[in-house]
């Protein structure tokens, strides 16, 4: 009974993450056009902008951050193959569990710990760009930390309570839509 509804809530975890991580995939095409802007802008109109490169930057570090969870969720993140590769489900499951247990969380929760005040400093002082022409909006930038770890977290629960599900039914449960 209990198995199906921890399953459950890992599947709407992978279904947040998955919209979040989509939703921040459009920033590659905001990245690109900008970009593009950028360069015709210099070398064709002779012209620069510090608010247009900077706007790269910020959507560089938005698809990042924000896609970073929903690349774990659909297991398309770096790993190590050396055992994974050829290993049966249960022992797939047993290196996530301990690995989300020994590495992801402790990482996760280490990174918002520390980037709470960080962040909050600089929504005190509504932090802007050091050029004097850049955004104004470096505080939701650095807002981009937080919400990183928050939602990597989140998904090393999902990918936790997958492995939990793998090691007491014998069997990988099925992937909800992601």
């Amino acid at each position: 009974m209990l198995l199906p509804r921890l399953h459950a809530l890992a599947d709407r975890i992978d279904r947040l993450t998955a919209s979040i991580g989509r939703g921040a995939a459009w920033c590659s095409l905001v990245i690109v056009l900008v970009e593009v802007a950028v360069v015709l802008m210099r070398y064709v109109l002779g012209l620069g902008s510090i608010w247009l490169q900077e706007s790269v930057i910020y959507g560089h570090a938005a698809l990042f951050m924000l896609a970073a969870a929903w690349t774990l969720g659909v297991d398309r993140h770096v790993r190590v193959d050396i055992f994974y590769t050829d290993a049966s489900p249960r022992r797939k499951a047993l290196v996530d569990l301990v690995g989300t247990l020994l590495f992801l969380l402790p990482f996760c929760l280490a990174l918002l710990w520390w980037s709470l005040p960080y962040v909050g400093r600089s929504f005190a002082i509504l932090e802007r760009s050091r050029e004097a022409s850049g955004l104004p909006l470096v505080f939701m930038l650095k807002a981009l930390i937080p919400l990183f770890a928050a939602l990597l977290a989140l998904q090393g629960f999902a990918q936790m309570i997958r492995s939990v599900v793998v090691l007491a039914d014998g069997e990988p449960a099925p992937a909800a839509e992601r």
